[in-house]
């Protein structure tokens, strides 16, 4: 039963979410012209409720269980790049499927314009730098509430296994990890999702996306950073400067933050 309900209830819940956003893109006037075709409607929308049903639900039945260390050491690393390769694959196969002999562009449907790329970019890099602040800030305000509420057990006291993990692969893993997660997830979630199921919709996906850390606490940093990145898609109107923050702050995270933190901590224990 327990095995039935790990797989039925992520996809009866990625293909409800799937049918949200269809019919709010109806509403909305931003339905693919191809998906006048039943066929070709079945096919984008399911492709976006398979990659959901991954992304988003699969951590269904496994929580509040982490991976150990012993587990992690048994992946390998392309593997890291499956979830985002399936993430690019739907957005192919919906926009092949409502777009294809329209003339229209991805980029275009999806925010990717060429215009100011550069500009955009560079404007992301600086609010991925304010993104931390902010970020942490919450973080820390959050531990403070709910440790004067007497639950302080609820606040990590290390990173989660998965990212001390990632944090200890090499640094050019890391880096390629960053880069893809920038611009692979915004297209995505911001992108694609954003326009047409809303910015409180397409964050509370996202957020749900990194419950497969094992640790519910990130979700405060990670929904707040996602609605940091969704505004600032609506403010630029232009995904470029949402993938260099959301870059950015990973490679921060992975680069600098978390193995400091794993050092600080291996320091003390040693002390």
């Amino acid at each position: 039963m327990h095995a039935i309900l790990r797989i039925a209830a992520p996809a009866l819940l990625a293909v409800g979410a799937a049918l949200f956003i269809d019919v709010r893109s109806r509403r909305l006037a931003l339905d693919p012209p191809g998906f006048r075709n039943p066929f070709r409607r079945l096919l984008g929308l399911g492709a976006v409720a398979l990659a959901l049903a991954v992304a988003s639900f699969s951590w269904i039945g496994t929580m509040p269980r982490q991976p150990t260390a012993a587990q992690l050491a048994q992946v390998p690393y392309w593997q890291l790049f499956m979830l985002h390769m399936l993430l690019v694959g739907a957005i192919v196969v919906w926009f092949a499927a409502g777009y294809a002999g329209t003339g229209e562009r991805l980029g275009d449907q999806i925010g990717l314009r060429p215009q100011r790329p550069l500009v955009e970019i560079g404007v992301g890099i600086v609010f991925g730098i304010g993104a931390w602040v902010i970020v942490l800030a919450g973080a820390w305000l959050v531990s403070v509430v709910v440790t004067a509420l007497g639950a302080q057990d609820l606040v990590p006291k290390s990173p989660p296994t998965t990212v001390a993990w990632l944090a200890a692969t090499p640094v050019l893993l890391r880096v390629g990890l960053a880069l893809s997660a920038g611009l692979v997830e915004e297209s995505f979630f911001r992108g694609l999702l954003q326009p047409r199921a809303g910015l409180l919709f397409s964050t509370a996906l996202f957020a749900m996306a990194h419950l497969s850390y094992g640790e519910p606490f990130l979700l405060v940093g990670v929904t707040l950073l996602s609605l940091l990145y969704g505004l600032l898609v609506i403010w630029r109107q232009s995904l470029w400067a949402a993938v260099a923050a959301h870059a950015l702050f990973d490679l921060v995270q992975l680069l600098v933050v978390v193995p400091s933190l794993l050092h600080s901590f291996r320091g003390f224990w040693a002390g």
